[in-house]
């Protein structure tokens, strides 16, 4: 099973602080192609009312006895004490890091493990197909965005999580999370010289495009050009993106769809998108920017969907700001 695939299994969604309990949390998957992860956290039960003070769901910290050992962006050992049986969402910071505190919507490289609290195996380990980190966009009612949450890049921290997490019938949970690097919301690659033919693309201070069609009658095949090309991990068949994105018809230049409107990043699968955008992403690498004329034919066809009429020609700018890797790890 690969770590995108798990890291849905543990994305879920706290409920109001007044609630929470054993049972605290319901499953909730990753968005899909045109939406994003909600931002709005869940109010610490010691935070305070003011709202720029960064809050997360943690009561307090983890039981004594808990102990992890292992090199920070390393492989880590969870030691548990006797009948370790955690009833409430705690956290404790292991290491303190010297860099930003990490806020709801922020994107983020770390490592995740996950371990099961009571047997010690682990469910998790992003190490094996993130070497590098994972990328993850952070939602403090979600585990791995909580897990981040309110501490500064470079932190370690060790988090726990109640039995029925999940729903019904699920483990308790520890949660290891290195904090890596804060990444950047908009690509970053380096500038390509745009192609003639191609929709032209200015940009707003905040990296916010603006297409601009061609008057030359639509390509018949999908076509993918670079307007930026980044240096980061590529982009594998079935991986986990998330971007900024907008959206036009290439009849009219009309936005039907836009990360930057909506004021957050979107993630997915590129399997789970049209085929003009998942060729506009595999093989891709992170910090690349993309613009991509899709036919109907590797759009949504002669049907449509939403604001897209039947048999349109869709033009999209893509911003590929991060990757989880769906290789199989090994668990």
């Amino acid at each position: 099973m690969g770590v995108s695939v798990l890291s849905e299994r543990f994305s879920v969604r706290f409920r109001p602080i007044a609630s929470l309990s054993v049972a605290a949390a319901a499953v909730l998957l990753l968005a899909g192609c045109t939406g994003s992860s909600e931002q709005a956290p869940t109010a610490d039960a010691s935070a305070s009312a003011d709202p720029a003070q960064c809050q997360t769901p943690f009561t307090g910290e983890v039981p004594a006895g808990l102990e992890v050992a292992g090199d920070f962006q390393g492989p880590v050992t969870v030691t548990r004490p006797d009948g370790f049986a955690p009833t409430d969402i705690q956290r404790s910071t292991l290491i303190e890091g010297s860099g930003a505190e990490i806020q709801p919507g922020d994107l983020v490289k770390a490592n995740y493990t996950v371990i099961d609290a009571s047997t010690g195996s682990v469910e998790l380990d992003s190490l094996q197909s993130d070497p590098a980190g994972m990328d993850m966009i952070v939602n403090a009612q979600q585990i791995f965005g909580a897990a981040v949450s309110c501490v500064p890049i470079g932190s370690r921290t060790v988090s726990t999580f109640p039995a029925g997490i999940l729903g019904e019938g699920s483990p308790a949970y520890v949660l290891v999370a290195d904090t890596i690097a804060e990444l950047p919301l908009r690509a970053d690659g380096t500038e390509v010289a745009p192609v003639d033919g191609m929709p032209t693309v200015t940009f707003a201070d905040n990296g916010a495009p603006t297409i601009t069609v061609p008057s030359t009658p639509a390509p018949t095949e999908t076509r993918v050009e670079n307007l930026r090309q980044g240096d980061g991990e590529v982009v594998n068949p079935g991986d986990t993106v998330i971007v900024q994105y907008t959206g036009v018809l290439y009849d009219g230049g009309t936005v039907f769809d836009s990360s930057w409107d909506k004021g957050a990043p979107a993630q997915f699968a590129t399997t789970g998108v049209v085929p003009g955008f998942q060729k506009a992403l595999e093989g891709q690498t992170v910090g690349s920017q993309v613009v991509a004329v899709i036919p109907p034919a590797d759009g949504y066809g002669e049907t449509g969907q939403g604001e897209i009429p039947a048999n349109a020609t869709l033009v999209f700018v893509v911003d590929i700001l991060g990757v989880q890797h769906a290789a199989a790890a090994a668990q």
